[in-house]
This record gives C-alpha cells, structure tokens and sequence, in this order.
C-alpha cells in the first residue's frame, strides 16, 4: 500500500478495491473454503476486509473460477486458498487447538488469479 493514509473499513466492495490496487494497494488476499462455498478476505496494514456487495453483505462465490476471473482482471495476481478450522470431533471426544489466522495462511495453499 503506497499511500499509508488510505483507510479500509471491514467491508469492501469489488469497484472500491479495484479503486485501491489503481492507487498501489496491495494486500493478501485470502480466499477461505468452507464446504465449497467460498469468502474472501483482504489482509492489509489496517486490517482485514471482507469483499462484500454495495449493501455490505459478505460476497459467497460458488467455486473459485470466478474470485480468480474478478480479482485478476483488477490487477491482483495470487492469493491463498484456506479452510474453515476444524480442529476437534466432540462426537467422539477428540479435542484440538484452533490455528490463529496468521497460521492459516501461513499454511494455506498458494492460488493464482492470472
């Protein structure tokens, strides 16, 4: 992000993002699967914002086709692919510890949008 005044909120929608990477935004963006629906999420010194729609309401994209399609034709060219964290079965009392954010794209699987 060269412009260290330009300011996020928690929701952004497709025409303001692509207003941001115009003006060298350049966040991670991480697309999260959870049972095949997909969200995506933009990582950035500010925060984290959710692509959403002009209402605010959190974009649900089908399969990732489309995010990649969107996101490349704004100039974004890579990401990371997540999951939703499952890290227990109380059905059968195994227990886990849930990763951090930062861990999950740490971990996650690298995605191109180009």
């Amino acid at each position: 992000m060269t412009d260290p005044a330009y300011q996020l909120g928690d929701h952004i929608t497709l025409k303001e993002l692509n207003r941001a990477v115009d003006n060298g935004f350049l966040p991670i963006v991480e697309v999260e699967s959870t049972d095949g629906i997909y969200t995506v999420r933009l990582h950035h010194p500010g925060g984290v914002s959710v692509l959403s729609d002009a209402q605010g309401k959190t974009r649900i994209f089908q399969g990732t086709g489309e995010i990649r399609d969107q996101l490349g034709e704004i100039g974004l060219t890579h990401g990371v692919l997540t999951w939703a964290d499952q890290c227990g079965d109380e059905m059968i009392g195994v227990s886990g510890k849930a990763i951090t954010p930062d861990e999950m794209l740490a971990y996650g699987t690298r995605i191109s949008f180009r």
